[in-house]
């Protein structure tokens, strides 16, 4: 398959309407909608409705979504290994939860630039369903993640334990709080979150990362759960208040990497993530 045929499709499930994909892609209109046709009829099937709104997806569109994303992923992958640059011996690509990226996994990866300066590292972001599929295609060589499936031909490994705080932008404001922001941190959280709040409706303002909740947060006020290890630098600034007497939420954090490989580069990875995690659940126990 042409990969231009699942950008355009990409860009249209993203944009929602082929205008909105042609402005994405720096094409016209009439191309989008030529490649569009042209791969479907490759698959067979209708992958969008059309309408006065815009392009839906179909049910088949829905189907075919995560494999255009995992064909694109691995394009990239076979060319960051293909095209190393002189010096290196082997890449390795990390995908982490974007909390995580907050003052845990940054030391990882400056630690293996410093120690391993022949390893190339491509380090990316993601989700739980994301980063499974990419470990699950070998286009991901580490996962770090709150709640990974178990499958076969992998490791899962908890790599220390994360307490989440209610924290507000005002420590007056009254809880419940009209304010609060559900950040979706995993069905994990979900489970204990309603287990502690039952009559609590979370609906009004969610955010599927933390980051972005704690951007609301901080530019209109609010509340939320995120990490302490993410929440401390605003809390030490006077940003940020904790709800001293609301119920931590604990989540475990996990590595996982594929058991049928020993390369050096993978190896020396996932014992220095190993070994930062057991710090990490150091400092937790300390504090």
């Amino acid at each position: 398959m042409d990969t231009e045929l699942a950008r355009t499709f990409l860009a249209v499930a993203a944009a929602g309407n082929f205008v909105g994909a042609a402005e994405r892609l720096h094409v016209t209109q009439s191309t989008v909608s030529v490649r569009i046709q042209t791969l479907e009829a490759q698959m067979g099937a209708r992958l969008f409705r059309r309408g006065r709104g815009g392009a839906e997806l179909t049910s088949a569109g829905q189907r075919f979504l995560r494999h255009a994303k995992a064909l694109l992923r691995t394009l990239e992958q076979a060319r960051h290994e293909v095209r190393l640059p002189s010096g290196f011996s082997a890449s390795l690509t990390l995908s982490g939860r974007i909390a995580l990226w907050e003052g845990f996994l940054p030391q990882w990866a400056d630690w293996m630039r410093a120690s391993q300066p022949d390893i190339s590292l491509r380090l990316e972001s993601g989700f739980e369903e994301d980063i499974m599929l990419g470990l699950s295609q070998g286009s991901v060589d580490i996962g770090v993640m709150y709640t990974p499936e178990h499958r076969p031909a992998l490791a899962v490994e908890r790599l220390f334990d994360e307490s989440l705080v209610l924290v507000s932008s005002d420590p007056s404001r009254h809880w419940p709080d009209p304010g609060y922001i559900h950040v979706d941190w995993g069905t994990e959280f979900h489970i204990q979150f309603a287990a502690r709040f039952p009559e609590l409706d979370t609906s009004a303002r969610t955010a599927n990362i933390g980051w972005l909740g704690m951007q609301l947060i901080l530019a209109h006020g609010g509340s939320g759960y995120f990490p302490e290890r993410m929440a401390r630098r605003f809390i030490n600034q006077g940003r940020l208040w904790r709800l001293e007497e609301s119920p931590l939420i604990t989540l475990s954090a996990y590595m996982v990497f594929p058991l049928d490989r020993d390369d050096p580069a993978l190896l020396k990875g996932v014992a220095r993530l190993r070994e930062l995690g057991a710090e990490e659940q150091v400092r937790r126990g300390a504090s």
